[in-house]
């Protein structure tokens, strides 16, 4: 390829959604130079690191111009609340990344259902709140089991499924009480639905709708799916469960989604995470996100055989109808390797070893997301969830077991996993009926 057809790159994050993501741009022939914002100590070995606030709109598209990017990549959610993307397009630069306007179908929990609503999506039903007293009045009238979920934004810990009365109150009062910082000061109470999850991620240019490949994530801390929510312990991909007519339903509600968006005037480009319920009477969407979800890209990335490039492209340009994604046969599992205590406080600073005998097995790849770089230039744990090992594999036994023989191979003090990501799904539906 001609270097006329190269361009720079600015991706935003730090995670482990964005080393899969600065791996999956640095492969594309249409890549010069990549700048990671902030980065890990992952990123480091893609692209350069730089020390930019990605959540700094104004700086963001300033040192996008400065360097000559052609993308701008917004990875985590709080950037594009920010308005990071509008800044960005207004600077004339083409970006990968809702707007604000689109963003608030994570950054507001009420305006995500508010819509659903508007577009004829099927979702738990719910009631918002702003007042403590009228909260706990709703919950008692209602009774256990609810889901207690702030507002805003909450690193994915600002949802509590609570199960008897007492839990649900307390929630209330967790959110209302400042726990959740700002996100806590609406409340939206909902329904609890029942069944296995999926989520969907899906390209959209604000018109054109290409779904990926579908994934499921574990966010319980604890085998079993016990224990408080997290950001993530574990995905694999494709979801084995679920049945075409499923599909079907979740490829539509993602559609109904962005021709109402578009009919309200929002620019919505980028990507549109839908997190789904597969409850006995179908489909029902329990959120969307604004952005590729953390661990699902890394099992979602590993098997889109497009150039990633190419396709972001035509999403912030407008012409995704003229791609049609294509993906591998084989299955992807990953597994997160957290820091003891999280979702919890946590320890940093601990040496990691093993990651390049992890990464060295056939169809391995070790994503960073909580790590960094000494001085001396040890790896060290710089986070909650610290790595994302993932396989892929022609079956999903097989992948399954080369994602934890590749556990195996890495240690930190204090290294935790859940052993039983996927075991569920190789007992079949049922599973979730148990």
């Amino acid at each position: 390829m001609s270097e006329s057809n190269q361009m720079n790159i600015l991706l935003l994050g730090s995670g482990g959604r964005e080393h899969a993501l600065a791996l999956a741009l640095a492969a594309s022939p249409r890549c010069a130079e990549l700048f990671i914002a902030p980065g890990n100590g992952g990123t480091v070995e893609v692209g350069e690191n730089v020390a930019l606030d990605a959540e700094d709109p104004a700086a963001a598209a300033e040192f996008a111009r400065e360097t000559g990017c052609g993308l701008v990549v917004i990875g985590p959610e709080a950037p594009l609340v920010a308005g990071v993307a509008d800044a960005v397009r207004a600077a004339g630069i083409p970006c990968f990344g809702p707007g604000a306007e689109g963003a608030q179908v994570e950054g507001s929990k009420r305006f995500s259902k508010e819509l659903m609503d508007r577009a004829g999506v099927p979702t738990a039903a719910y009631a918002s709140f702003t007042d403590e007293g009228e909260a706990l009045a709703y919950v008692r009238a209602q009774g256990a089991p609810l889901v207690v979920k702030a507002d805003g934004l909450a690193a994915g810990k600002g949802v509590i499924v609570a199960t008897g009365l007492s839990e649900a109150e307390d929630a209330v009062r967790s959110c209302f009480g400042g726990e959740f910082g700002a996100a806590g000061a609406t409340v939206v109470i909902e329904e609890m639905l029942t069944g296995p999850e999926c989520s969907l991620l899906a390209f959209t240019d604000g018109v054109t709708v290409r779904p990926m490949s579908t994934s499921q994530d574990h966010k319980r801390a604890l085998e079993g799916d016990l224990g408080p929510n997290t950001g993530g312990m574990g995905a694999y991909s494709p979801v084995p469960i679920v049945t075409d007519e499923e599909h079907a339903a979740m490829v539509a509600a993602m559609e109904r989604t962005v021709e109402t968006l578009a009919a309200e005037g929002i620019d919505y480009r980028g990507c549109l995470y839908g997190g789904f319920m597969l409850t006995p009477a179908g489909p029902k969407v329990l959120e969307f996100n604004a952005r590729f979800g953390d661990p699902e890209t890394q099992v979602v990335l590993p098997r889109l055989e497009n150039d990633l490039v190419e396709v972001m492209l035509a999403v912030a340009e407008r012409r995704l109808s003229e791609v049609e994604l294509s993906w591998r046969d084989d299955w992807a599992f990953t597994v997160v390797l957290t820091s003891a205590g999280y979702p919890g406080s946590y320890e940093k600073g601990k040496v990691i070893t093993g990651v390049e005998r992890a990464d060295a097995l056939p169809d391995v790849t070790v994503y960073h997301a909580g790590t960094a770089l000494t001085d001396s230039g040890d790896l060290v744990t710089a986070g909650g969830r610290v790595l994302a090992v993932t396989a892929l594999g022609p079956t999903f036994e097989a992948a399954r077991d080369r994602a934890y023989e590749a556990c195996e191979l890495i240690d930190f003090e204090g290294k935790t996993l859940r052993h039983d990501i996927g075991l569920r799904a190789l007992r079949g539906r049922d599973a979730w009926d148990a």
